[in-house]
């Protein structure tokens, strides 16, 4: 089995993920996943409230759970919360059962495109840029660990990057084709 079967979307909230991921799973005819929409489905409550009832700590944990479960699944495309790669567990379970894609964006660009967001319990604070320059810098290195491939979104239209990921899959699966 190809571990292009699923593709695993990683990167900072504000990048898009989600968006990526439903216009890539149409095009790919895979399943499109978003794992924190899941866990506010299997809870029955938001994102949000779980930080705030449970703190960061125990939403981490119901995100392995979740991404435990998500990643045995086949023909996916799924689209990760920007958190998901402080876990060492997490991190083996994108790289062993899929094609992880790091969707990469300035500090700059991530704060543009979270300026309005209210439901990113992380980015509640009175400095965002100082927060996603601290998540940044602490989270890059892992994202570049896990991925297969790092996609640059910064000034690109949904629709350029879409393209680029496509391209960069078609060669992959030529080259896994002539390999194999």
């Amino acid at each position: 089995m190809s571990r292009l079967t699923n593709i695993f979307l990683v990167g900072p909230m504000g990048v898009g993920k989600t968006t990526l991921a439903h216009h890539l799973a149409e095009m790919l005819n895979l399943t499109f996943v978003d794992s924190d929409h899941e866990i506010e489905k299997h809870t029955s409550v938001t994102i949000p409230w779980i930080f705030e009832y449970e703190g960061e700590a125990g939403f981490r944990k119901r995100e392995q759970a979740m991404i435990a479960e998500l990643t045995a699944l086949d023909n996916i495309i799924l689209s990760t919360g920007g958190g998901v790669v402080l876990s060492a567990s997490n991190r083996q379970l994108l790289q062993s059962r899929g094609y992880v894609i790091y969707l990469h964006a300035s500090v700059d660009r991530l704060l543009e495109r979270t300026a309005r967001s209210h439901h990113r319990p992380l980015l509640e604070t009175s400095n965002r840029r100082e927060k996603l320059e601290m998540l940044f810098k602490e989270r890059h290195p892992l994202y570049v660990q896990v991925a297969d491939v790092t996609i640059e979104t910064g000034q690109h239209s949904v629709r350029q990057v879409v393209k680029a990921v496509l391209e960069h899959l078609q060669k992959l699966d030529r080259h896994e084709n002539i390999t194999s």
